[in-house]
């Protein structure tokens, strides 16, 4: 699989990276064994960039996936993890504190690096830090930079669902990545309009994750069932939804084809497709989405059209997070 190198560092990501949020059991509660089998899945085809966070599952994600990685090599693979939420107290007592501290901080990569059992983290985002922007700017971002500085941190960036925090990083920090979550998806596309030409222009790369939009654009044919940011679709979502389904299949793609395809255009800045996965076989099925979708240009092209791409509600449920 391809990669990409992010930052001055030149941290590698592959094309399609597998996010661990799942890890942390998001929908459903997975066996240890299940969640082993996701990651070595994701390694036998051929997935070397692996997302977490401490926000998961409260540490949960990046138990799991330390334990899955051990004994691999660790110039193999990168690991990007969160900070920004910390979790406090542990067993029934634990819970997530809010703290974008310089302190706080390190406290953060110190408690993930011991849960993933690694000596460094290869790339840290500030964790949605819509609400509480200025604090991060002025005090979590300076932290992460002299960890970039040591050599304790190989790239640093935030990742949210918003887009106008997005852009403030980017255009106020030296920032390496942004994570964008389900704004650059064919539901919502409000990501094009400024941050990614603003990314493509000063050389920050792009994370794209939720390309789904929680599970929306996950199957051929969307219905009520299915996930919109972490709730049920609104019936205008899920009209829209079919709509894109038939735009799709009128020229030979599905709807989760052409979900992966969008989500990774255009590159640059986008660097790497971030999905997550409940089992083994929707790994193998991701990868396959990818080596499916191809050139899309002139579905992407249609489909930013059709769809009319506007800024999605915010997740119904904020303790499931956004990115």
């Amino acid at each position: 699989m391809k990669t990409v190198p992010v930052g001055p560092g030149r941290v590698p990501v592959t094309e399609m990276g597998l996010g661990t949020a799942q890890l942390g059991d998001l929908y459903v509660p997975l066996e240890p064994v299940e969640a082993d089998a996701i990651v070595a899945t994701a390694w036998d085809h051929g997935i070397r960039y692996f997302d977490t966070a401490p926000h998961y599952g409260l540490g949960l994600s990046e138990h799991r996936l330390g334990r899955a990685l051990r004994g691999r090599p660790r110039d193999a693979y990168t690991v990007s993890t969160k900070v920004g939420r910390l979790v406090s107290g542990s067993g029934p007592a634990a819970r997530r504190v809010w703290d974008f501290g310089g302190e706080g901080v390190v406290r953060s990569i110190v408690a993930s690096l011991r849960r993933l059992d690694l000596g460094h983290v290869d790339i840290a985002l500030v964790h949605d830090p819509d609400e509480h922007a200025d604090e991060a700017i002025g005090h979590a971002v300076p932290a992460l930079e002299r960890l970039r500085a040591a050599g304790d941190v190989g790239a640093i960036g935030v990742g949210t669902s918003d887009v106008p925090t997005l852009l403030r990083f980017v255009r106020e920090c030296d920032v390496d990545a942004v994570m964008v979550a389900g704004r650059l998806t064919l539901l919502d596309h409000s990501a094009l309009d400024e941050l990614v030409p603003e990314c493509a222009e000063r050389g920050v790369a792009i994370l794209s994750a939720g390309v789904f939009n929680s599970g929306l654009l996950a199957t051929d044919v969307p219905d009520a069932r299915s996930h919109f940011e972490y709730a049920a679709p609104p019936a205008e979502v899920l009209g829209r939804a079919r709509e894109l389904a038939q735009i799709a299949a009128s020229q030979g793609f599905t709807l989760p084809e052409a979900a992966v395809a969008f989500g990774r255009l255009p590159a640059p800045p986008v660097a790497s497709v971030v999905l997550g996965a409940d089992s083994a076989a929707q790994v193998a099925r991701n990868v396959e989405l990818l080596r499916a979708a191809g050139d899309a240009e002139a579905l992407r092209s249609d489909v930013l059209l059709s769809s009319g791409g506007g800024p999605s509600a915010a997740p119904a449920d904020p303790e499931k997070g956004k990115t």
